[in-house]
Formats: structure tokens, C-alpha cells, sequence
């Protein structure tokens, strides 16, 4: 919320009071050239109207795309769903040719570049840019060239609820704008942990804009957090066994040796993405590459089998130089892709290919679920400024304090390589039970396609089973996760009329993978969608389970010198009257064997079905 009773020098005297206790001086940096130097005022933004002080409200971004897109043929404004709090989420398209849908852009051969905004919606960098780069294409048109071969389409805010809780007091960590959104939606979910669950309402209106417009390539607009040194750019992509090669390829040797030479030409300092080793010593090293799961935008556009780049600016820099390095990275990432479009569209129809061939590789090999980070490291010219290392009387802690006016570079080991982790190998289609419709309703909303028995089928299958199964004792992201082992076995089973295909022959099959496998860093069982396999629903009696031990031991004796060397053996079990008596009810017919077991069967060879489209 807005608050009004702090006026602006007691926000100023806050900020230079947590500025000491950090021991950060700002220093000016080098103010690199706006694009609103020759741009009448009638057409700046505010926070180039504000000499980049403060950022526009919800209603004052809309406002501006609505008199630009009054103005401009190549501007069309929409909605693309309602936020919890009832606000239209927007989205802007521009594009010239009347290429406002999918289709038509894609059947003219545009790049459709989808650019989201303000996803933690207080890191307005992104917002702000935009703003001025659509200003730039569609008004002052000194970057129309950018729409000659691609598409825009833009979120400017996508935390609609999350930007309107504006305050001076949301991220004490950054240096300006004078106040902003906060960081999750009203829902106190992060939209940035969200895109394999989708439990946002905005989540499901996002999957629902990628199925419709299918982009090409990504941008996912942030400020950083972690530490102060002198690069003012970060950038992340995934690049590691997770990845389409044929992305990977594509941005290594086509985005990275354009783009980051023309950001250090215009003054900025671009680095990848990276984590201090100890957050209070820089100089034991940084490490990157490790964290782009499916839960995180770029992890989750990967497993889309498009390029998604990150973009982190970084918090301590001013902001107008953050502003102008997202606008300058963007800038130069359309002036890419409308130089040599067909790079990219190859790169994109090679890594569906691939994601559809998955299922049918004839040496199935397997697919990469997760990445760990290798000990290999290189030591690497860090830029940053110095530091001291004291003991602080408050925590008890080392506290580091950083004097950005001391610039240095020292030698520190950089860790930025993976290995895979948790593979898997790829089955021809999963069968998943018909009960299981919210699981089954999040399959097609991530865009895959499914179909259903229209007969019986009995065929052999593989299935799992779970054991050392532990849930969070807190939730995280409005959900309590589960941890576990699984095994597998293969056994034959009968599927009734009903039951949902999801077959891996199609772009979509890294997608099902990572929602389907227990092992995927984010699949829906370790969000809990399926947490009620394992719960124990019936039970016997004490006094029933006692006659059924005698019985069974009586009419097995195996079962009577288990019985008895476990309880010489285990004192926590022979300690524990209701462990003693499960363990019979465990071994006997009434106990209930579809706990723990995985509901979704994996078909691993190519079967004969009757199967029709889901109704």
C-alpha cells in the first residue's frame, strides 16, 4: 500500500541510514546516455521525466501505452487475464504489418520475443526500459528497424497486485526507484517460483499467452541482490545438460559474441549470473549455472525448447544506469534477431525436433532432470571494489563492508560448470488415471497434448513406488514439498476406458517429463497434487490385529522368526506396541498396497491402443 505519512526526506534519511549500516557509500557512476536526449517531454516517461527518481503506478503505465498506442498503427493493447485483486493484467503487442495474433505473425515468419515485466514487481528496471524502447520503435521510431522481422509482446507489469503494494519501505537492499512494488502477488506467492505448479491465477493466465503466441525467444526483467562490486549487468541462460542443445548452441555463438561486446561499447560492465561462495568474502570465489529449474522463468522457457535470457541488474548501481542497461541489452538482442532471423527460428524448429525424437531415441539415452555443480573451477579477474571483514557486535557474525569508491580486481576461483545429476530415460507415453483431473487440468494448461482410452488396454508398464517419504515441516510457495526415494519395477496391468494418454512424441515432452517424474526438481508430486498416496485411509483394531499376529504366525512360521529376531534386534520396534501389530497388518491381505505407489504409469515400448481426443 501507498503509505502517506513519511514524506520524502524522512525516505531519504532511511535510505543514507541503511546505506552506513551496510558500510556502502554510493559513488556516481559513469551516467550513460539516455534515449530520451532528443525526445520531446510530451513523450518521456516519468522516470525520465523525474531524472529516473521515480517509477510510474499501474494506472500511469497503462495510461502511456494507451496514448502511444492512440498515436501509433503499430501499438494494440489487451488484457490477458484479472489478478486476485481484480486487475486487468495488460498486454502490449507491437508490431507492424497488422501482425497483432500468433498466427499471422508466425505465418509472415516474424520472431514473436515475449518481454515480461516487473514478475517481482518491486524490480522496475524492466518496466521502465520497455516503456522507452516501445516510445523509441512506435513514436520517435529511431528503433523501428527492431520490428522489421520480430513481434513484440509485452507484459509490463505481470505482479499487477504485488506493484500496487507501493511503498518507499519494499527492497531495502536496492538504491531507487523512490518507491515501488513489492515482491509477490496479493496471493504472498512468488510468480518467479511458480511455473511448473501454476497456482497464481497469473501463472495460468501466463502458460495461457505462451500456448497462443508461442514465442520464440524470452526476456525476464530483474534487479540482483548479493553483494556490491562493479558490474552493472547480469545475465543468466540455462546452457547445461537441461537445456536444447540447439539453444545452447544458438546462444553461445550467436547472442553472447553479439550482444555482450555491443553492452561494453556502450560503457556497461556485463557478467553472467552468479553467487558469492561465502556472502561476507568475495574472495573465496562465485559459482554459477546450477539454479534454473522449471519453477523459475528461464528454467521453465528452456524445457519449452526456446531461449530465455535473465536479465539482473544490479541493485547498488543508480537507476538510471540499471534502467539504461536493460534497455541496451534488450535493444541489442532485436538488432540480433532482425540481422540474422533465421538462426534463431532454425535453432527453435532443431530443438523441437529434439524434444519430440526423446521418446523414440534408439540408444535411450537418458534425459537430464537435474544438474549438480562441478568442483572444477578457473580463476577469473573479478572487478570488484574493496572490503573489509570485522566482527560485529550486534550479530555476533562477520560483518563485510564494501567502499565502492576503492575500486579493485582480485584473482577468485569461479565455478561455472555442471554435471548431470537425476536423469532419467524417456517413455513413449504416461497413463495417468482419470481421478487425478487436477494433475490431468495442469497437463493441458502447460500446453501439452493428451488423449484417452477409448478401450480397456492391458499392457506392461513401469510403475513406482516411494519410501523414506518426508514433508516440509513449513510450506513454501503455499505448499508443504515432499522429499523421498523411489523404485521402480515393471509389472502388467489393466487400464480401463478413460484413462489419459500423454504421449512424449511432441515438443511439449521435456514439459511433461519434469511435471510427471517424482525425481524432476519441481514434478507435482514433490509440490504435493498427489500427497494423498500417502496417507494410510483404513486400519485395524488392536484387539483385531492381535488375533490376526497369532494367526499369521501359526499359519507361516517364516513370519514368526522375522517376527521375533526383529524384536531382539530393534528396540525402537520392540518398544513400540502399535509397530509391533502393523507389522503384521503390513504383510497381510487387508493391508492397503496403493500406498506409496505412483498412480502414473510409464509405457516404455510401443503399444496398439484405441484412443480418441480428450472431450
Amino acid at each position: 500500500m501507498h503509505n502517506t505519512t513519511h514524506n520524502s526526506d524522512m525516505k531519504h534519511a532511511i535510505t543514507l541510514l541503511l546505506i552506513c549500516l551496510n558500510g556502502v557509500t554510493y559513488a556516481q557512476s559513469k551516467l550513460l546516455e539516455s534515449p530520451s536526449k532528443n525526445v520531446p517531454d510530451i513523450w518521456q516517461t516519468k522516470v525520465e521525466l523525474t531524472d529516473f527518481r521515480e517509477t510510474p503506478r499501474y494506472d500511469e503505465t497503462i495510461a502511456y501505452y494507451q496514448r502511444i498506442a492512440a498515436e501509433s498503427p503499430w501499438v494494440k493493447i489487451e488484457s490477458f487475464g484479472t489478478s486476485p485483486q481484480g486487475r486487468d493484467l495488460p498486454l502490449v503487442i507491437v508490431a507492424k504489418d497488422e501482425t497483432f495474433n500468433s498466427d499471422t505473425a508466425h505465418a509472415k515468419g516474424k520472431l514473436v520475443v515475449l518481454i515480461q515485466n516487473c514478475i517481482h514487481a518491486g524490480e522496475s528496471d524492466g518496466k521502465d526500459a520497455t516503456m522507452m524502447l516501445v516510445r523509441d520503435i512506435a513514436i520517435t521510431k529511431t528503433r523501428a528497424s527492431l520490428l522489421e522481422h520480430v513481434v513484440l509482446v509485452i507484459m509490463p507489469i505481470f505482479s499487477v497486485d504485488g506493484h500496487e503494494r507501493f511503498s518507499k519501505y519494499s527492497r531495502m537492499n536496492q538504491n531507487g526507484p523512490d518507491e515501488m512494488g513489492w515482491r509477490v502477488t496479493a496471493q504472498n506467492l512468488n510468480l518467479n517460483r511458480d511455473y511448473t505448479k501454476a497456482d497464481a491465477p497469473e501463472m495460468q493466465d501466463w502458460l495461457r499467452v505462451w500456448n497462443q503466441w508461442q514465442p520464440d525467444f524470452h526476456f525476464d526483467n530483474h534487479t540482483t541482490d548479493g553483494g556490491d562490486w562493479q558490474y552493472d549487468l547480469m545475465y543468466a541462460y540455462d546452457s547445461h545438460a537441461t537445456a536444447s542443445p540447439s539453444n545452447v548452441d544458438w546462444l553461445q555463438n550467436h547472442w553472447a559474441k553479439r550482444v555482450l561486446p555491443a553492452l561494453r561499447k556502450d560503457g556497461h560492465l556485463p557478467i553472467r549470473y552468479f553467487n558469492l561462495v561465502d556472502s561476507k568474502d568475495p574472495k573465496k570465489g562465485i559459482r554459477s549455472g546450477g539454479g534454473l529449474t522449471p519453477r523459475f522463468s528461464t528454467g521453465y522457457v528452456s524445457i519449452r525448447n526456446r531461449p530465455s535470457v535473465l536479465v539482473e541488474t544490479h541493485m547498488l548501481k543508480p537507476y538510471r544506469t540499471r534502467v539504461i542497461g536493460t534497455y541496451n541489452i534488450m535493444r541489442h538482442t532485436l538488432e540480433l534477431l532482425n540481422a540474422n532471423p533465421k538462426a534463431l527460428r532454425e535453432a527453435n524448429d532443431r530443438a523441437d525436433h529434439e524434444a519430440k525424437s526423446l521418446a523414440k531415441s534408439k540408444d535411450n539415452q537418458p534425459v537430464t532432470l537435474t544438474v549438480k555443480q562441478s568442483e572444477e573451477s578457473q580463476m577469473y579477474d573479478f572487478l570488484g571494489f574493496d572490503f573489509q571483514r570485522t566482527q560485529s557486535d550486534i550479530s555476533g557474525d562477520i560483518r563485510i563492508t564494501y567502499d565502492n569508491t576503492k575500486k579493485t580486481t582480485f584473482q577468485i576461483p569461479w565455478s561455472n560448470k555442471t554435471q548431470p545429476d537425476k536423469q532419467v530415460t524417456v517413455p513413449r507415453a504416461y497413463l495417468i488415471p482419470q481421478q487425478w483431473t487436477q494433475a490431468i487440468d495442469l497437463a493441458k494448461l502447460h500446453g501439452l497434448r493428451l488423449r484417452q482410452l477409448k478401450l480397456p488396454l492391458t499392457t506392461e508398464v513401469e510403475t513406482y513406488t516411494f519410501r523414506e517419504v518426508t514433508f516440509a515441516d513449513k510450506p513454501f510457495e503455499g505448499r508443504f514439498r515432499v522429499s523421498y526415494e523411489v523404485d521402480a519395477k515393471v509389472t502388467s496391468q489393466t487400464f480401463p476406458a478413460g484413462t489419459i494418454v500423454l504421449p512424449l512424441d511432441q515438443p511439449g515432452a521435456k514439459v511433461a517429463l519434469h511435471l510427471f517424474e517424482p525425481l524432476a526438481p519441481d514434478s507435482l508430486v514433490s509440490w504435493g497434487f498427489f500427497s494423498a498416496i500417502f496417507e494410510q485411509k483404513e486400519y485395524g483394531e488392536h484387539y483385531v490385529l492381535e488375533t490376526l499376529a497369532r494367526d499369521m504366525m501359526k499359519a507361516n512360521p517364516a513370519i514368526r522368526t522375522a517376527f521375533e529376531k526383529k524384536l531382539s534386534t530393534d528396540e525402537k520396534f520392540a518398544a513400540n506396541p502399535w509397530a509391533r501389530l502393523y507389522s503384521f497388518y503390513q504383510q497381510s491381505p487387508f493391508w492397503d498396497s496403493a500406498i506409496n505407489r505412483y498412480p502414473i504409469a510409464r509405457l516404455m515400448k510401443p503399444v496398439s491402443m484405441s484412443i480418441q481426443p480428450l472431450p
